[in-house]
């Protein structure tokens, strides 16, 4: 095996086990076993478990925000937010491993960043979409990044629900979603108010 297939291999084993056990609960010798290779073979590739693991992160954030990002290209903003849910969701069917990693709170700073890192660049995008949307139809634009965070939250939420449940398949949950926010959002009032007593 060539040094590189080598990483690859050890990448998949270690990506695989911290899907299942988390990082705490994953060791470099368990790993090393699972890819039959010696604990150093692991040390020489990756520096340690912190190692492997920011780049287990790194990857992976990589390949969700590069799906969520191309998603974004234009066109009448309910047909984006569908793309954008279904890509969301989309990614959490082909890599629930990654989703995985993701979703846990990272003990290792990486370079790429952390699930929520990743959460704001999307929401950074949506943001610059509903700004337009907003001063086209005379609402307030300083308010686009709350409504930004709040639509990618759901979509993120909901897909940590979906990981596990998976019923509905993926493409109703993702008209559902777009259901809500998108019939919620064209009935927005332009200064809400709480109505409490």
């Amino acid at each position: 095996m060539t040094g590189s297939e080598r990483r690859q291999q050890l990448l998949n084993v270690a990506r695989a086990l911290f899907a299942e056990k988390g990082f705490d609960g994953t060791s470099i010798e368990e790993i090393a076993h699972r890819a039959n290779v010696s604990k150093p073979v692991v040390y020489e590739h990756f520096g340690g478990k912190e190692g492997i693991y920011a780049v287990v992160v790194d990857r992976e954030t990589q390949l969700l925000l590069d799906r969520m990002v191309s998603t974004l290209h234009g066109g009448h903003p309910r047909v984006m937010l569908e793309q954008a849910a279904t890509a969301l969701l989309s990614y959490v069917e082909d890599s629930h491993d990654g989703f995985r990693i993701l979703v846990r709170d990272s003990p290792v700073a990486s370079s790429t960043g952390t699930f929520s890192t990743v959460l704001n660049d999307i929401a950074s995008q949506v943001e610059h979409i509903l700004a337009q949307q907003f001063a086209a139809r005379g609402y307030d634009e300083k308010l686009a990044a709350l409504y930004a965070q709040a639509l990618v939250g759901m979509v993120a939420l909901t897909g940590q629900w979906w990981l596990d449940a998976r019923k509905p398949k993926r493409d109703e949950v993702a008209a559902h979603l777009v259901n809500l926010a998108w019939n919620g959002l064209s009935h927005l009032e332009h200064k809400p108010k709480l109505r409490l007593g």
